[in-house]
């Protein structure tokens, strides 16, 4: 199974249903379930539904309240270049985070070989 690696506090807002959009800088094919890493931990599982876009930094502003990110984060992010939003459906948080078993040196997905006991 395929996880994406978010960094807090946006990982926690996902799981927790909060966050419905994660911004990125690519469109993704992938869709389903798949696990939220942060710091080589799953901490829930969500599904990409949808992909979005592309969006300036200014259009996305006016949705914040499904990716919680501020117009001068997004602007920084985008480097001046258009941005996806993948559409998240189905939050589960985890009760205690699991440490992934993963390779080093990814930095968006992970395909997740197992988890540590």
């Amino acid at each position: 199974m395929k996880g994406l690696i978010v960094k807090e506090p946006f990982a926690s807002w996902i799981v927790e249903g909060k966050k419905v959009w994660e911004i990125r800088k690519s469109n993704t094919k992938i869709r389903g379930e798949i696990f939220i890493i942060t710091k080589k931990k799953a901490i829930g599982k969500v599904e990409i539904v949808d992909v979005l876009g592309p969006f300036t930094p200014e259009e996305l502003a006016n949705h914040k309240d499904k990716h919680l990110a501020d117009y001068e984060f997004l602007k920084k992010y985008a480097k001046g270049k258009k941005l996806y939003a993948w559409v998240l459906s189905n939050p589960q948080k985890f009760e205690e985070p699991k440490e992934v078993i993963m390779a080093n040196g990814a930095q968006i997905w992970v395909n997740i070989r197992g988890f540590k006991k």
